[in-house]
């Protein structure tokens, strides 16, 4: 495993909440006083019911929309949603999902590598956006519907998590984390694991390359996909999993930094939703703000989980990411290192 100490994890991976004004041409701006291309949006709104997490990114262009909530193809919706990926955040028009007057909104932002260029690591050629430094990249290919592999960008590390869909055809995201192996795969859906050697042709992923067997989800043949490829970075990024206990004083997960936003998805069993809490919605502890990646809903308080220092601790009963017994994976970005590279310590909050 490649590790890099990030002393400033806001360089490459920022959250930002704001309010809707209903204007056709608004630039939402990161709060920090430096600067951090976005080339990774996933903004949700807060405040209404079935309005739909939307991804953009720097390789499928400007108005180009995913979701994680379906299983749509991508939607080109154009100027009214995306109108630009910026220096420092993005430019968004008037559409209600995007900018309602008085309506709420959060979006989580990654830095990756700007421009695109051509990658030919694996069998099939790929387009490749990656900040090597992060652990971080946006990967575009056109599926062959036989095994493959794909050059993911990320030189001498190894993606711990890869999150792909088929943008042209309505199917199912296919989700691989290093926690449950190259034989099974996860969706953004309720589903537990699931296990099938056509989504990663049971081929763990190397320093160069991915692999893809034949489902439609991950290599469909003629198809457009997106791939969004997480190597873990000591101080900035974790991909793990633990079990819960289902106890108020819940278990406690060590990342080695502060965390700034988790995702944690149920993998042994079915039924539980992929749980999203960051330190912007909750700026204190507890951070209960809960939104599901698999869903369209408002915020819901639940989940109840302690921001520390150096990792997270589960503070409720909550099945979704605290059932006695149940094994759940996750992932993790940071706020601040525990110890940075100039051994300065981080406090918790």
């Amino acid at each position: 495993m490649a590790y890099t100490t990030i002393d400033k994890p806001t360089d490459y991976f920022r959250i930002k909440t704001y309010s809707g004004n209903g204007t056709s041409n608004r630039a939402i701006t990161w709060d920090e006083d430096t600067n951090m291309r976005t080339d990774f949006g996933w903004l949700k709104e807060r405040s209404n019911d079935n309005s739909s997490h939307l991804l953009m990114d720097i390789i499928r262009g400007n108005g180009n929309v995913l979701f994680t909530n379906t299983t749509s193809s991508e939607q080109a919706f154009g100027d009214n949603y995306f109108k630009s990926l910026d220096a420092n955040g993005f430019t968004v028009g008037n559409d209600e999902d995007v900018n309602g007057s008085d309506d709420t909104y959060v979006v989580w932002g990654w830095n990756a590598g700007g421009s695109a260029s051509s990658n030919t690591d694996g069998s099939i050629t790929s387009t490749v956006s990656a900040n090597t430094t992060s652990g971080f990249s946006v990967v575009s290919y056109t599926g062959t519907g036989s095994n493959a592999t794909v050059g993911h960008g990320l030189s001498s590390a190894t993606p711990s998590m890869i999150i792909v869909k088929n943008r042209s055809a309505v199917k199912d995201w296919v989700i691989y984390h290093k926690s449950l192996g190259n034989t099974k795969f996860l969706e953004f859906t309720t589903s537990a694991e699931q296990t099938a050697s056509n989504r990663w042709n049971s081929t763990t992923p190397t320093s160069s390359v991915f692999s893809l067997g034949s489902d439609n989800g991950a290599n469909g043949s003629g198809n457009s996909h997106i791939a969004y490829c997480f190597a873990e970075k000591k101080g900035f990024s974790k991909f793990g999993s633990y079990v819960g206990n289902g106890s108020t004083s819940g278990t406690y997960v060590h990342l080695g930094f502060k965390p700034a936003f988790v995702i944690q998805k149920a993998s042994s069993t079915s039924s539980y939703d992929w749980v999203m809490l960051d330190n912007k919605r909750d700026s204190f502890n507890v951070a209960d703000e809960s939104l599901y990646a698999n869903l369209s809903n408002v915020v819901q308080t639940s989940n109840d989980t302690d921001f520390l220092s150096n990792g997270f601790k589960l503070r409720s009963t909550a099945a979704g990411n605290n059932g006695n017994g149940t094994t759940y994976i996750y992932m993790a970005f940071a706020e601040n290192p525990f110890v940075t590279s100039t051994g300065i310590p981080t406090t918790a909050r």
